[in-house]
Formats: C-alpha cells, structure tokens, sequence
C-alpha cells in the first residue's frame, strides 16, 4: 500500500509540472504579432525583420523586443518602439490585435506617429488586459480621446503621455492605482491650467514629469497640493515666473525635486516649507542671492545638485544645510573662498567641483581638512599643483579621487598626501600633465581597489613593482604613459590579484612579459596594445586567467604562430591580435578552444592557408576582422553557420573563385568587405536577409558580367563599392531604388550607358552608429589621390565615381542636387554637352573631375561660389570661351586644370581672351579610353561636307550654262581669254616657253 502512494504521489507530481511547462509561443499570440507588423505598412515589410512565420516560436527563437514567461510561454513585455516610418503620417491601428495577450503587463508604442484608435476595433475592451501595468504612448500624436481607454485599465500603474497633442484633462478619471504619470511637453498644444487640475484623480501617484511645459502665469501649487503621497516632480526644462512656484508649501511629502535648466529666474521663496526635501536638481537654472538663502531653510536636504548655473555661485548662502551629503558644483566659476562654506558641511560625502576655474592656491588648511566623511571628490579639469594632496591625505574615508586635467606636474610627494590615503579605494588622474616615475610611496596605500594614472607623462614600469604591496587592487589603468621594461626581481612577487589591468601604450619598447603575469589568474580584461612586447605569444596568458573576457594585443610587435590554450574558455569573448607578425596557419582548432568569441581581430599578419572550417561552429560571432594576410582559397561555407555575425571583412587577400551562394543563416549582417582578392564569376545574391546589408566592398576583384538586377533587395545599401572589376553594360534601373545610397564607386570596368538621374540620391542620410564603427574601412579616390577610410568619418562622406568606363550621353543636370558631396568623379568616358550649371550648387564638394571625355560649350562661371573645392579638372574636353574667375579657390587652379580645350581662353591659359584665334589643331587624342581626337572640330564631318558642297557648285553651274546659251558662249569666251592671258604672262616671265609660241 506503502508503495502504490509512493508511485502515484510521482505521477501527480508529474501530471502537475507538466501543467508549468512552458507552452513555447502560443499561436494566437503569434498570429497578433504578425499582424500587428503588417499593420506598420513600414515599406518593403522591413521593420522587425526577426518577427517570421518561418519562427514560429516567437520566445525559443527571441523574436527581437519580445518578453515572454519562461513557464507559461505567453508574451508579457512588448517593446513596439519607433519601428513605423514617420513619413507614412498618422497611424491609426486595430486595438484588439492586444487583446490575445492576456498576461501582458508591459506595453511600449514609444514614439511611432499613433493619432488613435481604429473606431470599434477593441478600444473599448483594453479592460481585459487586466494585467497591465506599465503603458508607454509617449511621442505619439494622441489627442484627449486615449484617456477614455486609458481609463478601463484597472491595474496600470505607470502611464507615459509626453510629447502627444493633449489639450484639457477636465473629465479625466484615470486608474486609481496610477503611480508615475509622464506629461512633459503638454502646453505646446493645450492650457496648463486645464490640464493639470483634474490631477487630484490621481490620489496615489507618487511621481510626476512636468519636464519642458511653459507654466509663466500659472499658479501650480493649487493643482498639484492634493497630491499627498507625491515624493518626486520633475519639472525640467520648463518655463516659469514669479508666481508659478506659489503654493508648492502645501506637497510636505515631496522628497525629490528636479527644476534643471528652467527658463527665468527661480524665486525659492515658497519651497522653505518642503520641510521633507532631500533631493534637489537645479542644474542650468539661472538663481539670485536671495534663493542661495533659501537653500539653507532645507533643513532636511541631503543631495544638491547645481551644475552650470546662469550666473556666479556666492561663497555664502547656504551655511545651514549640515545633513548634506552629495553637492555638485561642477562647471560653476568658483571663487576659493567656497571651501570656506563646504567645511562647514562635515556630513559631505560626495563632492564635485570639475571644472570650476579654481586656481593653485587652494585653501587647503581652512578648506578641504574638516572633510573626514568624504569619500568620493572630483576635483577634474581645474588648474591644481600638489599642494592639494597635503589636505587630500588628512581624508581617511575617502574613496574615490579625480583629478582629471589638473595639470599636476613634477613627482607625487612620497612622504605626505598620496602615501597617508591608506582608504582610498580608487584614484583617477586622466589627462595631466604629471612628469617623473611612479612614486613608490603608492605602496602605502593597502585598501587601494582601482587605480587609474591614465593620459599622463608618467614612466610606469611595465612590471608594476611600485604596486606589488597593494593586495586589494583589483583594477590598474596606465595608458597613455611611457611603459617601459624593468628587470624582473624573481624574490618579489605582487599581492594583487588584478581584474582589469589597461596600459595601452604609445608605442615604446617593453621587452618580453614580466614574470608577474604569471602570477595573475582572475584577469578578465587585460589591454596591452601599442606595446613592441617582441617575440613569441604567450599562450598561458589564456590558460591561467580562466575568466578573461578581452584581451587587446594589437600593434604589440609579436611574431610566430598563434598558440591557443590547451582547454576551451567559455568565457573568453574578445580577442584583438591585429598588426603583428604572426605567421602560419590559422589554428584550425579555434572554434572548439574559444568557442564564446564574439569579436575576433586577426588582420594585418602574415596569417596563410584557408580559413579553418571550426570557425564556423562559433555561433556568437559577431565581428570577424581576417583582412589583410595571406589566406587563399575559396570563401570557407562554415561562416555561414554564425548565424548573428553582422560584420565581415577578409579584404587584402587571396582568396578565389566565386562569391558563395549564401553566407548562411545570418539575418544580421550588415557589413561585407572582400576587396583586394581574386575573386571571379557574377555577383550573387549571398545574403539570407538583403535588407540589412549597409555596406557591400567588393573592388579590386575580377568579378565578371553585369550588374544584377536583383541590387534593389539591398534597400538599406549607404556603401558599394565595385572598381576595378571587369563588369560590363548598362547599369539597371533597379538601382535606382536603393534611395540611401551615399557612397558609390564603379570605377574602371566597362559600364557603358547613360549616367542617368535615377542612379544617384539626392539626399544625405545620418550616420548610424555602433561598435563596428572603428573596424570599418574603404579606400575611395578623391582629390587625385586613393585615400584609406576608417571609422565615423566614413557616415560623414558622400561620393560619387564612375570613372575609366564607356559612359555616353549628357551629364544629368540632377547631380547638381548633391549639396552634401564631398567628391565627384566622371573622368576618362565619352560624355558629351555641356556641364550642368546646377553644379554651382555642390557647396560642399572638395573634389571635381570632369577630365578626358567630351564636354563642350562654357565653364559656369557660378563654379567659382565652391568655396570648399580643393581640385578641380576639366582637362581634355572641348570646352570653349572663358575660364571661370581668379577668385576664391579657383584662383589656386593651375592651366593644368584646363589644359587640352582649344578654344578656352583666359587665365591662367597663355591663351588670351579676344586675340586672333590660331589655325584649327591638328587631332589629337583626349581620352584614354576612346580613339576619338575629341578636338573642337569633327576633321572626317568637315571633308565630307567640303567635298559634297564643291560637287554641288560644279552641278549648278553645269546646269546653268546648258540651259543658257548666252551665258554658254559668255563662259567659253572667258575661259578663252583667261588662257590666253596666262600663256602670254608666263611667255614674258619664262623664257623657256619662248619656244612654242602659237603661230
């Protein structure tokens, strides 16, 4: 009987997990997703790309701003943020697409254009979703009518209504467990007044935002004293006057206030009754002597910040504020006196006065001595010498010390100010001018944890003796200081266990690594770069920190093979070896020993062979930088497998064959660069999901055919790159469509056609900015000259070339709409008429070249307003009458720049304007591509129509003397005198004709 109980005890149990199984993504919850993206009309169906019915799973396969619960499976966060296209106009949508998500308790529609509700599409029923709690409709364009919905929301507790266009609250009844209520930018579209006296129906809202509301006039106090359990208000950015802080005696409970960067003069006069204040902003207000007074009736304030005041800060006024423990004054102009006002607050426990013009005479024995609380000072960006750290080392809490910019110099003392801070916890120095060693009298300091010496002239011993006494210290900045090699003493060894250790050097000789690396096993980031380390890599560096997360070894000088660990780091997610000399193959066992990487720099070695197929089993991969070495062979399939790698270089190799069929099942990628390989064949769609692509560089290969019509999938394409290929015919249509384009190269093939408008945009785009940005890099032509682009400055470049090809016809005059252009290429073609003179609109272009091709008529003298133009051709054309004026940049124009253009004249040409005009050239080739003269005059046009006019005359007088017969005997007379004279002139002058004389 025992048993049996026991068996069926088991199986109840069973039975009921199985009923807190997680059901995976329930199906009408995914049917609303997908309709709700349909809803969006976002063009081409871009917008959350991740939410796929090929996904049915829309929690096992993280559909992208999706929370579901790990138990039910059903969808309980929603994050619908800015993902519709503002230029669609106003969205209306369907309600009840909500409703099926019955455990839904956090909704966020942030910023998408929303004017409302579809009418009679479940509006009316959003009191099912009796779960929610937290409804986000800020930036929308919502009017009064959203309240009524808002209203049947029995549980919500937090409403954010900023930025929509109500007007008048009066018949709001709201949820009466609303807690936090965002209305910031209300009065733009409505009165205050109206709006802010039905907030009574909120008796529990404990927070309110009032930020960037203009309530000159108003007298708040009266709408918001009902609120008796309101703690926070934040009023930022609003604009007030003299009456509008009347009655704010009456909120006794409020404990945070935020007035920062309010337009007019605070009068604090009504705020010594918030006898409960403990937090006050004032950042940016612009206050009076008489508020400093008034601070000091807050008896109970304990944090105070007033950063960048309008106005001088006096050393008095707020004597009496004895509880207070955080005061910002940074960005002030302080006088030194103030330290005479801050030691009188002995309970201070965090003090910022960066960048507050204070001077080197600190009153340091009045000032800072009383301060024994202190444990967080921030003293950056202010004009100190090291007198300052006399009052500094009487502080024996403190913890944490900044003095960035301070413009210290000469050694830290060794017997005083450093060396008696036996509790400080961390000090940072960045950007100094500090000279001399290390002090050893940082030895001292035991309970130091993060000390950071960074951005100074220190020389700091690469083997960090001076610290080896600090058995606390976790984390050690010293970059931007001279590193150098100090002889390892074998009987020292640190007490340290460091977890973060950064000296990023500027390129100084170290040697090898000291031996107390040896020592450190909870390293988990660890940056060495511009350090000439030398030698071999050190391997065990990875095996003995089991935690490393990254490791920096780029520009360090290091040569051999690459070692990996000898067991696999889960942990380990960054690894930049770039700029060494490593030689050999790539491990081939990398993706089982570093199996967590997520980025991986391996370019600029001597890295040969294929690239080994485990990285593909590497499926967190994200960036995967192989440029520049010797890897050869075919693009391996196994990249394919990293399903969220985003960014691709293996440019500056050898690679061959074709461009794969599909770089696997990322749907991520945005970043594509394969220049300077050998690769053939077409370009082939090899992007599982086209959209994302951003970039696409795949120049300096022998890429064959022509351009694929299927180019307008890359939608979201701002960089293509395709010089130096052997592509070939006209350019399709399609790529018209690509409307973000910035940057396009399609130099030296052999496109023919016409340079249609369609093919350029006429609008720049923002930069999009992320952490690939310092990896991304494009070589473009501009200024004559073949330049590296790397970093940000790339979003910021616009550019056109389509040089060294077979392009006929007119250049469109819609080119001149690219006021963001930096350069522009159309040289060697065969391009006719005259160039645009909507080109005088280009005020941003630096680089023009129009050469070799067939351009006629005048320059627009207007060119001369491109004030930012460094070059400029027009060589080899047949441009006619005057060089553009001497002025501004053209006046730096050489004859050069013209030259090979028979009829222009003017300077700086010899040729002057108005002189006789010399015999017709004889032709000469202008163009590298074409075996045209391209000369003024067409030489074969010209013979054939001074022959068919000589014939025509010889016809007409023909005709005339047949029909004529006076004429007739007229002419034969002539020609018969005519001989006869010219015998009898030649027998006068020639004596040799004597001899046959008619008779």
């Amino acid at each position: 009987m025992g048993l049996f109980l026991q068996v069926l005890t088991v199986l109840v149990i069973t039975v009921s997990l199985q009923g807190w199984v997680a059901l995976g993504c329930l199906e009408e919850e995914m049917i609303a997703l997908l309709h709700l993206k349909d809803s969006l009309k976002y063009p081409n169906g871009t917008s959350l790309p991740s939410w796929r019915i090929a996904h049915p799973n829309c929690c096992e396969w993280d559909w992208e701003s999706i929370v579901c619960n790990s138990i039910t499976g059903r969808v309980t966060e929603l994050y619908v943020e800015r993902v519709r296209n503002q230029e669609l106009g106003d969205w209306y949508f369907n309600a009840s697409l909500f409703l099926p998500f019955q455990q839904l308790y956090y909704l966020s529609l942030w910023n998408n254009r929303i004017a409302g509700w579809v009418e009679n599409k479940g509006g009316h029923e959003l009191h099912k979703l009796s779960n929610l709690k937290y409804l986000d409709l800020g930036y929308n364009r919502f009017h009064n009518n959203i309240l009524s919905f808002v209203e049947g929301l029995p549980s919500l507790k937090s409403l954010y209504l900023e930025y929509n266009r109500l007007e008048g609250l009066t018949d709001l009844k709201g949820p009466s467990n609303l807690r936090t209520l965002r209305l910031d930018n209300i009065t733009t579209y409505g009165s205050s007044f109206q709006l802010l006296q039905p907030l009574g129906a909120f008796p529990n809202l404990t927070t309110l935002y009032l930020e960037s509301n203009d309530f000159r006039g108003r007298i708040l106090g009266d709408e918001l004293q009902n609120l008796s359990s309101l703690k926070s208000l934040y009023m930022e950015g609003c604009s007030l006057d003299e009456h509008s802080l009347q009655s704010f005696g009456a909120l006794t409970s409020l404990e945070q206030l935020s007035l920062q960067n309010l337009n007019g003069t605070v009068p604090f006069i009504e705020l010594q009754n918030l006898s409960s204040l403990e937090e006050l902003f004032l950042d940016g207000c612009s206050l009076d002597e008489h508020s400093f007074q008034s601070l000091g009736a807050l008896h109970s304030l304990k944090n105070l910040s007033l950063r960048a005041l309008d106005g001088t800060v006096p050393s008095k006024g707020f004597l009496d504020l004895k509880n207070l423990e955080y005061l910002d004054l940074s960005s002030n102009t302080l006088n030194n006196s103030i330290f005479q006002t801050i030691r009188t607050m002995t309970s201070l426990k965090t003090l910022i006065l960066e960048d507050c013009s204070l001077n080197h005479q600190i009153p340091t024995t009045q000032g800072l001595l009383n301060l024994k609380n202190l444990e967080y000072l921030d003293l950056s960006s202010n004009t100190l010498d090291n007198n300052i750290l006399q009052s500094i080392g009487t502080m024996t809490s403190l913890k944490t010390l900044d003095l960035v910019g301070c413009k210290l110099d000469g050694q830290i003392p060794r017997a005083q100010g450093l060396c008696d801070l036996n509790h400080l916890q961390e000090l940072n120095m960045h950007d100094n001018d500090l000279n001399g060693f290390l002090p050893p009298c940082l030895a001292n300091l035991t309970s130091l944890q993060q000390l950071d010496l960074s951005s100074n002239n220190l020389k700091i011993p690469m083997s960090l003796s001076p610290l080896y006494n600090l058995s606390k210290l976790k984390s050690f900045d010293g970059s931007g200081n001279e590193i150098f090699a100090e002889e390892d003493d074998h009987n020292l060894s640190p007490n340290f266990q460091l977890e973060s250790l950064y000296l990023r050097g500027r390129g100084q000789d170290a040697g090898a690594l000291p031996k107390f690396f040896y020592h450190q096993f909870s390293l988990q980031y660890l940056d060495l770069a511009n350090i000439q380390i030398k030698g071999e890599f050190s391997n065990w560096l990875i095996e003995n920190n089991t935690y490393l997360h990254q490791l920096y070894l780029e520009n360090c000088s290091l040569s051999g093979p690459f070692l990996l660990p000898k067991n696999s780091h889960v942990n380990f997610s960054f690894l930049s070896i770039s700029m060494n000399h490593f030689q050999g193959q790539i491990p081939s066992e990398i993706g089982a020993r570093l199996p967590g990487l997520t980025v991986l720099l391996m370019s600029d070695n001597g890295f040969s062979g294929s690239i080994p197929f485990s990285l593909g089993n590497i499926t967190s991969m994200q960036v995967l930088d192989l440029s520049n070495n010797n890897l050869q062979g075919q693009i391996s399939e196994g990249i394919g497998n990293m399903s969220f790698l985003e960014f691709l270089d293996l440019s500056g190799n050898n690679f061959s064959g074709c461009l794969p069929p599909r770089f696997g099942t990322s749907s991520n990628l945005r970043y594509v660069y394969l220049s300077r390989n050998k690769l053939q064949g077409p370009i082939t769609m090899a992007f599982y999901d086209p959209t994302e692509i951003v970039a696409l560089d795949l120049s300096h290969n022998n890429l064959t055919s022509t351009i694929p019509e299927w180019i307008d999938k890359l939608s979201n394409l701002r960089f293509l790159l395709l010089s130096y290929n052997n592509l070939e015919g006209e350019v399709p249509i399609q790529l018209s469509r690509l409307d973000q384009l910035t940057l396009i190269d399609l130099s030296h093939n052999h496109l023919s056609g016409n340079i249609l408008s369609w093919m350029i945009s006429t609008h720049p785009f923002p930069p999009l900015y992320n952490s690939y940005d310092s990896q991304q890099s494009f070589e473009f032509t501009t200024k004559n000259i073949s330049l590296s682009y790397r970093g940000n400055n790339i979003w910021y470049f616009i550019g056109i070339d389509f040089s060294c090809n077979n392009f006929t016809g007119k250049i469109p005059p819609e080119i001149g709409n690219l006021s963001m252009i930096k350069a522009l290429n159309l040289s060697h073609n065969s391009l006719t008429g005259p160039i645009p003179p909507t080109f005088s609109n280009l005020k941003e272009i630096e680089s023009l070249d129009l050469s070799y091709n067939k351009l006629d008529g005048e320059i627009p003298p207007r060119l001369t307003e491109l004030f930012s133009i460094e070059v400029f051709s027009v060589a080899h054309n047949n441009l006619s009458g005057k060089t553009p004026a001497r002025v501004a940049q053209f006046a730096t124009f050489e004859a050069s720049c013209y030259k090979d253009n028979p009829f222009l004249c003017g300077e700086p040409l010899p040729k002057i304007c108005g002189a006789a005009m010399p015999p017709s050239p004889s032709p000469t080739p202008t163009s590298t591509n074409n075996e045209d003269n391209g000369g003024f005059m067409d030489m074969e046009v010209f013979y054939v129509t001074f022959w068919v006019a000589y014939i025509m005359v010889l016809l007409v007088i023909g005709a005339v003397l047949h029909i004529n017969p006076y004429w007739r005997r007229a002419w034969f007379h002539f020609v018969e005198v005519s001989i006869n004279n010219c015998y009898y002139f030649l027998v006068d002058n020639l004596p040799i004709l004597s001899k046959f004389r008619f008779s």
